[in-house]
């Protein structure tokens, strides 16, 4: 390739570049051209930059750019669309035929022709979240780790030790209610870990199959009724792994309208993998309770996207996105990707864990933890609930799963009804610590304050409504069968 190699991307965004060329005399890590690039697509930090550098010219700047974004199609597609045009001639030039693939080419015409690409669809959920993740993670796994090791080895070996050569505050933080072995270990290896693994495992075969864009072009006329397309099912699913995750990739979306939609359809109302797997293992063996589930956290997560897609202003972002030929994935490669994926759950959540349990232990030793309990314990049996069950949405605070699992450990206590319920309010109910955080630094204080102030009276909304409609549901049935 020629050293004075560029793309051309046409008259009209050749003409916006040169004009912006003609004003960036800063100092910039790149050239200038890239800059005027970056800028037109959107990019808030080489705004930030720019402005830094540029000073007064800056208004001048900001005025072409403005001015570009109400072109059809937006800049950011066009230069997209350009970038891909040049890259299939230079692949066209330095490869060769592809070989003829009748049966893939088959398997690629079924998973896009709706008739047959819902049902695929259908039984790739099915099997990989409901009987994979749900099943075999969420239950056989987290039975043998949690139940057997964990409650029948780990933690009485710790309890008995701890109690009997550390001092009762000491031991109480290793091996009590709240330890760091007891609970924070036994959450995060023994209930999470399983759960995440298989969901990393079964995204990993998504990716490497090629099915994943599939899904994304399946998705565009449903994500467009709640203000998204098709790209943003690649947070959003994601989202199935870890909400902290995938709000980071929302940076990816185009627009930050859509970025905000995005965000807060993943605060509100997309499970986490540990959640998700949990609730199945809760729900899963009621398929009228698990039905309930997935109607109203999918109908919330339609309304309120569909809502917000109403009230927020601006233009809605086109979809553009190539289909790569479906593959048969190297086990090797998916082998590699779901270790990585552990390696950094291992590195990142064990030590949140554990840090949420110290913190846990702390707040019950200065007598706080009794006080937020009991200040929850009144919008807790509004649901219907017992008054033991606060402590899951204090724990769902800290961490989803963490949550997630608290109503895990108590689903003996509780009916049918009452882990729907929960379940429900839990999945819609405040984001996690961390989540939250990352939703400060993408998208700002005051639009994560925001967010956050939807969000909770909502759930506790939809959970109160739920509790109500289920009580009517067994009196007329009782009355029915009287």
């Amino acid at each position: 390739m020629s050293q004075g190699f560029k793309v051309d991307y046409g008259p009209t965004i050749e003409h916006s570049i040169d004009r912006l060329l003609r004003l960036l005399r800063g100092d910039y890590p790149f050239h200038h051209r890239a800059v005027a690039l970056l800028l037109l697509q959107g990019d808030q930090e080489v705004a930030n930059l720019t402005a830094q550098q540029e000073g007064p010219r800056f208004r001048q700047i900001q005025a072409i750019i403005k001015g570009a974004s109400q072109l059809s199609p937006p800049p950011a597609s066009a230069i997209a669309l350009a970038r891909h045009r040049q890259a299939q001639t230079i692949a066209r030039a330095v490869m060769g035929k592809p070989s003829v693939r009748p049966l893939g080419g088959l398997l690629d015409w079924l998973t896009l022709w709706p008739p047959t690409a819902f049902p695929i669809l259908v039984l790739v959920l099915y099997y990989g979240l409901y009987r994979f993740v749900g099943g075999f993670g969420a239950q056989v796994l987290v039975d043998f780790i949690e139940g057997r090791l964990f409650q029948g080895w780990i933690s009485p070996i710790t309890q008995e030790l701890a109690f009997r050569w550390l001092s009762p505050p000491l031991a109480g933080l290793v091996a009590g209610e709240y330890g760091i072995i007891t609970l924070g270990l036994r959450y995060a290896v023994g209930i999470i870990l399983p759960v995440v693994g298989t969901f990393f495992l079964f995204f990993s075969l998504l990716e490497d199959t090629g099915y994943l864009p599939r899904l994304a072009l399946l998705a565009d006329r449903g994500c467009k009724k709640v203000g998204l397309n098709g790209r943003a099912v690649i947070p959003l699913t994601l989202g199935l792994g870890c909400d902290t995750m995938a709000t980071v990739v929302t940076r990816t979306l185009e627009t930050t309208r859509e970025r905000i939609i995005a965000t807060f359809l993943l605060a509100l109302a997309v499970p986490c993998s540990a959640q998700l797997g949990l609730i199945v293992a809760l729900l899963g063996h009621n398929p009228g309770a698990l039905a309930i589930w997935i109607l109203v956290v999918g109908s919330i997560f339609l309304a309120a996207g569909h809502a917000a897609d109403r009230i927020l202003p601006g233009p809605k972002a086109s979809f553009h996105m190539e289909l790569p030929p479906l593959r048969l994935p190297a086990m090797g490669s998916i082998i590699m990707k779901t270790v990585a994926r552990i390696q950094w759950y291992l590195m990142e959540i064990i030590p949140v864990f554990l840090g949420t349990s110290l913190l846990l232990w702390f707040l019950d030793q200065q007598g706080f933890l009794d006080r937020i309990i009991h200040a929850l314990r009144g919008p807790v049996q509004g649901l219907g609930l017992p008054p033991e069950a606060a402590g899951i949405f204090l724990l769902g605070f800290f961490r989803r799963d963490y949550g997630a699992a608290g109503l895990y450990d108590l689903r003996g206590d509780l009916s049918m009804s009452q882990l729907t319920v929960a379940a429900t309010t839990l999945t819609l109910f405040v984001p996690c610590l961390a989540q939250a955080a990352v939703m400060v630094k993408e998208r700002g204080l005051v639009t994560a304050i925001l967010i956050i102030a939807i969000i909770v009276p909502l759930a506790f909304l939809v959970g109160f409504s739920l509790n109500h409609l289920l009580a009517l549901l067994a009196m007329i049935g009782g009355l029915g069968n009287g």
